[in-house]
C-alpha cells in the first residue's frame, strides 16, 4: 500500500491544494505547514505552469503571479525538500505534462524521490498515454493519480482498475473553480469505481464550504478543495497563513464524522 493510499486509513480525508510561490515560495511552505496543523490528510502542491487548461481563472492568476516571481521546478523541489522532517503527510504535486517532459521525466521523478513527493496529477495526459510515465514513476515510488471526469462507465471501470494512490473525481465538466451547486451524479461514478478498484477515491473540482466537503464526504473517500484556498493566499498574500489554517480545519471538520 502506498504512502498516499494509508493516508486514508484513518477517516476521510481531506486533501486541501496550493499553488507554489504565490505569493512567494517561503510562503508557499508556511501555508503547507499550516495546512498539516490543521488536519490535511494529504496536501496537493501546484508546480505553477503558462497554460493550465484545466484550472479556472483563479489558479490561473496564482501560476502566473508566481511564475512572473520567478518560481521554477527547481524551486519547488527545493522547498519540499526543506519540509523534510517538518510535515509527515504525503505531498502530491499538480503540474502539466510540459513541465515534466522538459525537466526530463527521469531526472524528475527521482527528484520527486529524493524530496519526498509521493504522487503527481497531470491532468493533460489521457490514460491511453500514461504508461508512457507510469513506470518510471513507480521505480521512484511515485504513484500517477488518476482523473475520473463524468464519462462512459466502460471508461470509468477501465481507468480506476489501473488506479495508484487515490482516484481523483472530478465533480463538473469544465475547470477547476468554486461552485455553488453541483448537479453530477457522482454516487453512480463512485459505484462504478469501486466495482473496478479498491484505491481511494476522492472528490475534487468546485467545492468550496463545509456543507459540499461534508455532503461529498458522506459518498467519497476523500475531498479536495483548490480555488478557495488559493483565493485566500491572494486576498492575504503573505499574511494568509491563519485564514488557511483556519480554513482548512473548519474543512477538515466537516468531513470528519
Amino acid at each position: 500500500m502506498s504512502k498516499i493510499t494509508e493516508a486514508f486509513n484513518n477517516g476521510k480525508a481531506f486533501i486541501p491544494f496550493i499553488t507554489a510561490g504565490d505569493p512567494s515560495i517561503g510562503d508557499t511552505k508556511r501555508f503547507i505547514k499550516a495546512m498539516v496543523r490543521a488536519g490535511a490528510d494529504i496536501v496537493e502542491i501546484g508546480i505553477p505552469f503558462s497554460d493550465p487548461i484545466a484550472e479556472g481563472i483563479v489558479i490561473q492568476e496564482a501560476d502566473i503571479r508566481s511564475l512572473a516571481g520567478g518560481t521554477t521546478t527547481d524551486s519547488v523541489f527545493e522547498m519540499v525538500s526543506s519540509l523534510k522532517g517538518e510535515v509527515d503527510i504525503p505531498l502530491v504535486f499538480m503540474t502539466y505534462a510540459n513541465p515534466v517532459f522538459h525537466y526530463g521525466y527521469k531526472r524528475f521523478f527521482e527528484r520527486c524521490e529524493e524530496t519526498g513527493v509521493s504522487g503527481i496529477i497531470i491532468p493533460d495526459i489521457p490514460y491511453e498515454e500514461k504508461k508512457e510515465i507510469s513506470d518510471i514513476a513507480a521505480s521512484h515510488q511515485v504513484d500517477i493519480i488518476s482523473m475520473i471526469a463524468p464519462t462512459s462507465e466502460q471508461r470509468i471501470k477501465k481507468i480506476a482498475s489501473d488506479a495508484a494512490g487515490f482516484i481523483y473525481v472530478v465533480s463538473s465538466m469544465g475547470v477547476t473553480g468554486m461552485r455553488s451547486e453541483i448537479k453530477t451524479d457522482l454516487e453512480s461514478i463512485l459505484k462504478t469505481i469501486r466495482e473496478a478498484s479498491d484505491v481511494p477515491a476522492a472528490i475534487g473540482f468546485g467545492i468550496n464550504t463545509p456543507e459540499q466537503a461534508k455532503k461529498m464526504s458522506e459518498i467519497a473517500d476523500g475531498v479536495i478543495v483548490g480555488s478557495a484556498i488559493v483565493k485566500l493566499a491572494e486576498k492575504y498574500g503573505a499574511d494568509a497563513e491563519e485564514h488557511i489554517y483556519n480554513y482548512v480545519k473548519t474543512m477538515k471538520e466537516a468531513v470528519s464524522f
